[in-house]
């Protein structure tokens, strides 16, 4: 099913996901492709359809800073971070308060979360607080921002999202603070040196 970002398609694209359905969705980077981290069905069902090692954990998207401290502690310099820097191309990795998604994402002791800017995705967002949010593309493939590629070539999902074209700064930096210390897993339109203005 394709449905647009208007106000129907967001709540049918948010009843499907909390029904356990895998959805594709526009973000403020790339076309990503996401379901209930909760639902472990959902999320076995993500790693097919990109071809992913089980081995790699998905990050979770999620609403607000609000929404994500019910699943993930922050730290004082994490929270100042997140207070700058989101909604936006930042991935963080926070450690995990919520057992359930231990389970479910085949996860320990941490979870990589954000908070994406666009418009369409926080709507849906607003309505399951937590979505998996991991690029629309088979692992180590190129990621799309093409809405019509991305629909073409991307298969096996349940309903997809159409967002229009994204305006691609890549795929977003994943940080990790240690000892008070970003450290850089991933490189994205977010910079090092940017982070630590704030720190």
């Amino acid at each position: 099913m394709k449905v647009n970002c208007d106000s129907e398609g967001i709540s049918q694209a948010s009843n499907a996901i909390k029904e356990g359905s895998t959805v594709v969705f526009p973000t403020d980077t790339v076309y990503g492709i996401g379901c209930d981290p909760f639902n472990k069905n959902s999320v076995n069902k993500i790693y097919e359809i990109k071809q992913r090692d089980k081995k790699k954990p998905f990050p979770v998207l999620t609403y607000s800073a609000e929404f994500a401290s019910e699943i993930v502690e922050f730290d004082q310099v994490s929270k100042k971070i997140v207070e700058k820097f989101w909604p936006g191309p930042l991935t963080i990795i926070l450690k995990l308060k919520e057992e359930k998604l231990r389970d479910s994402l085949g996860i320990q002791d941490k979870i990589a979360i954000r908070v994406p800017n666009n418009q369409c995705l926080l709507e849906i967002l607003k309505n399951v607080k937590f979505l998996i949010g991991t690029s629309a593309n088979l692992s180590g493939q190129s990621s799309f921002t093409k809405s019509q590629e991305c629909y073409q070539q991307v298969k096996g999902y349940d309903v997809f999202v159409d967002g229009g074209d994204t305006n691609n700064k890549g795929e977003s930096t994943i940080l990790e603070i240690e000892n008070g210390i970003p450290i850089i897993h991933r490189q994205g339109p977010i910079t090092k040196e940017e982070i630590e203005k704030y720190l």
